[in-house]
């Protein structure tokens, strides 16, 4: 897992490749993903770099595989996922995908094409087969010509020829015979009759099986007319109007004899050309179960390529033209690997000079690497969402492993509500293999997926704080008997009936003998539940948690500052700045914490009615005054009192200038001129211990490392006069802010409650058939508005302040966070998983 307390050591490298192996070489580090490059030509167009032909080289196959998949999934097939990964293929065997490709896709096309020709032609016939049918029933009938069995005359009242006039116009009569999309048949037929004066007759009939449509790809049933008509230029008007609207005109033969021929010669048509398409269906399909078989593994070696190719163009050359040189941000540890892949690059690529890694100096900050793993990820990605880590500073997440969940448990304490959490969550973390829950698509989805031991933990934990809390649905249960005896009470009172009857609320006195048997063994004592002070206890008890929890929270994070401190050889910071932090939280908060403690200890039952207030004490401390009302804790307490207040103020001054100062005095005696030799090497280039990619202002800005140390002395103090300011009065909204932890706790607890009055108590009507029918959709109604508002809506509020807590106040005091991460050049998206 590496170094999850803090970020590993990353180091500038050069990469030495020969020409001949530089592809092997890459290709073999992308496999294994170790390394970040940098861009050596950055002022060079990506058109004017060297592998630029081999990048649209890719780029061309990889449009050819698009129009493949396309090809696919117009057939109804979806390409499966590469069954392992391929290895980048080489020079010769890439020529080899980009012909195969090519012709595969030159195959499709023709065989494509030649399948819609044939579809199309087949279409035609079975149309034109129709066409000829139902043509054939309207002529062959002894009625007036131009009269089918169901006809649709222009003329509802009498026909257009009258029988008498069949002999005479019968050799002057022509057809206009097709098809038309059934949307055009009313306008078609009503333009027909203004446009030919009723010089016609036209018979409509739907096709006996729906075609498709050639437009829109669309199954429809298409209307057959047949048009006879007199006179060559009535025929010249129905043959414009036809094409004006799309119809489909096929040559209708005028003798019986004809037309019964051309059926005859259609069927044959038809049936070779369903032979004919049968067979380039076969073919088709073998190409395609060709195509799906080599499409993916193709895709992944192209994209592998292409990145390649565009590292490549990161390099820049040497004097020679023959080696490639790059620039890399590598963890040290990983050096050896590096040199092994580089080894292992330049034995495939035949090549007999070996590639080599070489460490550079920089004064750039390295990036940030904390290697996680599957467990560990959702709490990194926590503290990422504020600010990646800065080099080697101190990582907060492993601290958060344990705080945050606590916290959220804290605000969410209830064990049925935190069993719900904890079982939800271990579902997905058993089942986390399974294909289904990892490529699911829903967004909200993948957020719980991916964080499913934190949600895993945040439920464990509010077992634990509901056990505390004593609360299971907002009820108590009675795991150990109650330390309270009511029976010893009503012996000592000697309570009557007619007192029972008077009096609903009865007050047990812990001074009397034998009421009060001491601490409960674990959480709250169940007899709260049912006391009319419940909430006035479970006030005091959780507000003095939530500020002592959140000072020891702060505590911890000032404490953390140390390691950084440590690390960075900034040793002055220990005295200058955690000390007076530390002696300003402790002097003041710290001591509220003792106060707490102090009374809760000292004063029992016996003389709680004499215990001081905790707050006029402490106001009374800020204000070096004392009440005489409000009696002391201890003897001494206002001296006491008054030099902590002011070794709190003598704090603040020490923190506002002891630093500035300190860097001033430091670099008074330490100035020494620079002189313009001292630059010379940096600006020649390729100097050994040089990037090549550094420039003097890298230097001269001292780059972008923790330690670097700035000239200006008012900057320096501007920036700690920001800092002093915003811990001291942060030290005070702080405190204030943990107190979310006391009302998010209790409002858990009042929904909680009021969930189980106003809905499932209801179901309780009586323990007959009847109460077990109403308690069915009741307990429903109760466990859907559990989760949506308790679990969900609740869940996500706790969520939220405990992500505040951390961010603003605990990471606040040691946590910078202005870093940027290492990312590697590597073929697989999880290499540092």
């Amino acid at each position: 897992m590496g170094s999850l307390f803090r970020s590993e050591e990353v180091c500038l490298a050069q990469l030495f490749l020969q020409s001949a192996s530089a592809y092997s070489c890459i290709s073999e580090l992308g496999e294994r993903g170790l390394l970040e490059f940098r861009d050596l030509n950055p002022k060079v167009s990506p058109f004017q770099r060297r592998f630029v032909g081999e990048v649209r080289r890719c780029e061309e196959m990889e449009k050819t595989f698009t129009f493949l998949q396309q090809e696919l999934r117009a057939a109804g097939r979806v390409p499966g996922p590469c069954p392992e990964s391929p290895r980048a293929p080489a020079a010769r065997e890439a020529l080899r995908v980009q012909e195969q490709s090519e012709q595969l896709a030159q195959e499709l096309r023709e065989v494509s094409r030649n399948r819609a020709s044939l579809r199309g032609r087949l279409q035609d016939l079975r149309q034109y087969l129709h066409v000829l049918r139902e043509g054939q029933r309207f002529t062959s009938l002894p009625a007036p010509l131009g009269s089918p069995p169901r006809p649709r005359a222009l003329s509802e009242r009498e026909p257009i020829l009258d029988p008498s006039l069949h002999q005479h116009l019968e050799r002057k009569i022509s057809f206009v015979a097709g098809v038309i999309h059934p949307w055009r048949v009313t306008a078609f037929e009503r333009l027909l009759w203004r446009a030919c004066r009723g010089y016609l007759v036209a018979s409509f009939v739907e096709m006996p099986e729906p075609m498709e449509d050639p437009a829109t790809g669309e199954s429809i049933t298409w209307v057959i007319f047949l048009i006879s008509y007199w006179g060559e230029q009535i025929g010249q008007k129905i043959r414009k109007i036809s094409a004006c609207f799309h119809c489909q005109v096929y040559a209708y033969p005028e003798s019986e004899a004809s037309r019964t021929e051309a059926i005859t010669r259609l069927h044959g048509q038809i049936q070779e050309l369903s032979v004919t398409l049968e067979e380039t269906e076969k073919y088709l399909a073998e190409v395609l179960d060709k195509v799906a078989q080599v499409l993916p593994t193709w895709r992944v070696q192209v994209q592998k390529m292409k990145a390649i190719y565009l590292v490549l163009n990161q390099c820049s050359f040497d004097v020679t033209k023959k080696c490639l040189i790059a620039e890399v941000w590598c963890p040290v540890q990983d050096l050896t690997q590096v040199q092994d892949a580089l080894r292992q690059g330049s034995y495939q690529s035949g090549s007999s000079v070996e590639c080599f890694v070489q460490r550079v100096p920089t004064s750039e900050s390295p990036p940030t690497l904390i290697r996680t793993n599957k467990f560990t990820a959702g709490f990194q990605s926590i503290v990422d969402a504020y600010g990646v880590a800065s080099y080697q500073e101190v990582n907060p997440a492993p601290y958060a492993i344990i705080t945050f969940p606590f916290i959220f448990a804290i605000m969410f304490g209830d064990v049925g509500h935190g069993l719900l959490m904890f079982l939800f969550a271990l579902w997905m973390v058993l089942y986390e293999d399974s294909p289904r829950l990892r490529q699911g698509t829903n967004e909200i989805w993948l957020t719980f997926f991916e964080g499913r031991y934190l949600i895993l933990l945040m439920g464990a934990f509010s077992i634990y704080t509901g056990f505390i809390y004593n609360e299971c649905f907002s009820k108590a249960t009675v795991i150990f008997p109650s330390a309270w005896s009511v029976a010893t009470m009503a012996n000592h009172s000697s309570w009557s009936s007619a007192y029972l009857a008077t009096h609903p609320s009865l007050t047990l006195d812990p001074n009397v003998t034998g009421v009060f048997r001491g601490p409960y063994p674990f959480g709250i004592d169940p007899i709260w539940s049912l006391a009319t002070n419940h909430l006035n206890f479970l006030n005091s008890f959780k507000m003095k948690m939530s500020v002592v929890l959140g000072i020891v929270h702060m505590g911890f994070g000032i404490v953390l500052g140390v390691f950084n401190h440590v690390h960075f050889q900034q040793r002055h910071r220990l005295v200058l700045e955690f000390l007076p932090e530390m002696i300003f939280l402790l002097a003041l908060f710290g001591y509220l914490v003792f106060l707490i403690f102090y009374k809760w200890i000292k004063f029992s039952a016996a003389d709680s009615w004499v215990a001081p207030s905790i707050l006029i004490h402490f106001i009374d401390m800020f204000l070096f005054t004392s009440n005489a009302e409000n009696l002391p804790l201890y003897p001494g307490q206002v001296p006491v009192q008054m030099v902590l207040v002011v070794l709190a103020l003598a704090s603040v001054p020490v923190l506002l200038l002891g630093t500035p100062l300190y860097q001033w005095c430091r670099q008074g005696a330490s100035r020494m001129p620079v002189t313009t030799g001292e630059q010379e090497p940096l600006l020649e280039g390729q100097e050994a211990g040089n990037s090549v990619n550094a420039t003097t202002e890298d230097v001269e800005s001292g780059g972008h490392s923790p330690d670097a140390k700035h000239l200006d002395f008012a900057e320096i103090f501007m920036h700690q006069a920001i800092h002093t300011i915003e811990y001291c009065l942060g030290c005070v909204s702080n405190t204030a802010s943990y107190l979310r932890l006391w009302a998010l706790s209790l409002a858990h607890a009042q929904l909680s409650e009021v969930l189980w009055t106003m809905v499932m108590r209801n179901g309780f009507v009586g323990l007959s058939y009847v109460g077990g029918v109403v308690l069915v959709p009741v307990f429903a109604a109760f466990a859907v508005l559990t989760v949506a508002i308790l679990l969900v809506m609740e869940g996500l509020s706790a969520f939220l302040h405990a992500l505040r807590l951390h961010w603003v106040e605990f990471q606040n005091k040691f946590y910078v966070g202005a870093g940027y991460k290492l990312c590697p050049f590597a073929f697989a998206p999880d290499t540092w998983e």
